[in-house]
């Protein structure tokens, strides 16, 4: 992972964004060679998010679009299941794209606790 240091430099931004947006810290990890942005939800779920179908570009303007993929992860036997995958020109607008698709498939998780809306704040 000798490389997670200069993506999480050039992705500051995106970093930023997304940890903004989700509420929750953003980072960038190594998944099979490729570096990727990743975000942890609740309920063994998390977020990869990328500029390039094979992972974050050496620029972070050279693709102009973002791929947001929402996984669960499941036993650790178990390959991790796709939930929902959204683009867009814009992180957060494919992010929030992401987050109305997987209501939308009906795979939002309902809680005893309502700890709020991961896509809104309160202000």
């Amino acid at each position: 992972m000798p490389l997670r240091g200069k993506y999480s430099e050039k992705y500051n931004d995106a970093l930023i964004a997304l940890a903004a947006a989700s509420q929750r810290p953003a980072n960038v990890v190594n998944l099979a060679g490729e570096y990727a942005i990743r975000v942890e939800l609740e309920y063994s779920r998390y977020v990869v998010a990328t500029n390039t179908p094979g992972g974050l570009a050496d620029e972070p303007d050279a693709s102009g679009t973002w791929l947001v993929r929402i996984f669960h992860a499941g036993n650790d036997d178990a390959p991790h299941e796709l939930l929902t995958e959204a683009t867009d020109q814009w992180l957060i607008d494919a992010y929030d794209s992401a987050l109305r698709h997987l209501k939308a498939d009906g795979n939002t998780i309902e809680a005893d606790a309502d700890f709020g809306d991961i896509s809104r704040s309160e202000g």
